[in-house]
């Protein structure tokens, strides 16, 4: 039960973040609302590497936050960084779905952690979307 409720919250945000990803133009990636902020897309890249975080952690293997985002040159595009980012929410679904009923504490931890991760940065997204006049998917 644990963990199919995890799985549910861990998709439903991974759904929202991807969908207001995926109908955000290309040319509002680089946007920021003031510049000591990520961008759009850096936001973006910020998440994915954290679920990469994630799946490395559940999976037993060793996890090296240091990078705190994908790098830029490798995910220059809106194309490569939506599918970076549904890709990484897939990888920790399968890694969710793997898991017996009974998650250990370290998992429950990680996984709550990082679903209140995501969606602090889905809600800073949703104001860079409505600054650019966009509303969220989310929200119609």
């Amino acid at each position: 039960m644990t963990r199919d409720v995890l799985a549910a919250r861990w998709t439903e945000i991974g759904d929202k973040i991807v969908k207001l990803a995926e109908e955000c133009p290309a040319d509002h990636y680089e946007f920021r609302p003031v510049p000591e902020v990520r961008s759009f897309g850096d936001q973006l890249r910020h998440v994915a590497f954290w679920n990469e975080y994630v799946q490395k952690t559940i999976k037993g293997e060793s996890a090296n936050g240091d990078a705190n985002e994908l790098p830029r040159d490798a995910f220059p595009t809106k194309q490569k960084v939506v599918r970076a980012l549904r890709s990484s929410f897939d990888d920790v679904s399968s890694e969710i779905s793997k898991r017996s009923e009974l998650l250990k504490s370290s998992e429950l931890d990680t996984l709550v952690s990082f679903i209140e991760h995501t969606g602090e940065h889905y809600g800073q997204l949703v104001v860079y979307s409505r600054l650019n006049g966009m509303v969220p998917p989310a929200s119609r």
